[in-house]
């Protein structure tokens, strides 16, 4: 059991982005559905499962779900985070991370994985944002927006869904039974479908996605000019890496002072590669992946392959 945490633990350390976002979004599913197990099993009768399953939504998963109320969100503040990462069924989790795995591998081919990450938390803090305005202002909805709550990481990955088609509209994907399609294609198709079921009974869910792309889409815009909005926040991105980076254990050597020599002269060398990569990795936010020279974009891939 120890040998598979630990295999576990590695593979989430060494991971990508994508990878990383995976397991948190999947870690606190598994951590909720225990949770509700706990409950159905321990609970007083609330009548049938679905009165149960209602029971733990709205007096334990509402601490973690963003609600449409102003006035509950301004107690609830970290709700704006927490629910993106909070899923509840199944087939929702899995379309999700279905989602995220095919774009989020794009995304990486052509940009960074700190931009994966502000790009995910920037499109939920947006869908966030319109979900809340949205049950605040529209008549449709203001008589909904006491008990309306969002949940899933539905707008974080539709946001790179769309910076990525809009940042390489022509890329290319095979879909069984259709054939080659461009993913600007699928991403449409997509918005159409949540933007006609908007007047359906999880509104407040298609308006969320709807948030998350208006981010996405402003993102690509800005990248193509040179200016990368989540470029402030990649802090963030920073702090979520360096808690889960892997410290090496301690240990006492004796070398040569030759031996001190070679390691001097690797050191300096990985530095100045860290210093090029660093330069590339500027340009591309400046000028976008194309500008790039082959050599540039041979070192970049060389880098990824590392990682």
């Amino acid at each position: 059991m120890a040998s598979i945490s630990d295999e576990i633990k590695n593979s989430f350390r060494n991971g990508t982005a994508v990878a990383k976002l995976i397991y948190i979004n999947l870690g606190v599913f598994i951590i909720v559905k225990l949770l509700y197990v706990l409950f159905f099993l321990f609970s007083p009768s609330l009548g049938d499962i679905q009165g149960k399953s209602y029971f733990f939504h709205q007096n334990i998963l509402t601490y973690l779900m963003l609600p449409a109320s102003l006035m509950t969100l301004l107690y609830r503040p970290w709700t704006l985070i927490t629910y993106m990462f909070l899923h509840f069924d199944f087939i929702h989790i899995l379309s999700n991370l279905l989602w995220l795995f095919w774009f989020g591998r794009i995304f990486l081919h052509y940009l960074t994985e700190k931009q994966l990450f502000t790009t995910y938390l920037l499109g939920g803090l947006a869908g966030a944002f319109l979900f809340i305005f949205s049950y605040n202002v529209f008549p449709g909805l203001v008589e909904q927006a006491p008990l309306a709550q969002a949940l899933g990481a539905s707008a974080s990955v539709t946001a790179i869904v769309i910076a990525i088609s809009v940042y390489t509209p022509n890329y290319t994907v095979y879909i069984p039974f259709i054939g080659p399609v461009k993913i600007k294609y699928i991403a449409i198709f997509f918005l159409v479908l949540d933007v006609l079921q908007i007047a359906s009974s999880n509104a407040g869910g298609h308006i969320a996605h709807l948030g998350g792309a208006l981010y996405g889409y402003f993102f690509a815009t800005q990248l193509k000019r040179g200016r990368d909005t989540g470029r402030r926040f990649s802090g963030i991105a920073d702090s979520i890496a360096v808690f889960f980076r892997q410290r090496p254990k301690m240990k006492v050597s004796y070398k040569s002072q030759a031996k001190n020599m070679d390691d001097r002269e690797y050191n300096r060398s990985k530095v100045e590669y860290q210093k090029e990569i660093d330069r590339i990795l500027d340009k591309i936010a400046k000028s976008g992946y194309e500008s790039l020279t082959k050599n540039e974009k041979e070192t970049l891939f060389k880098m990824s392959n590392r990682s």
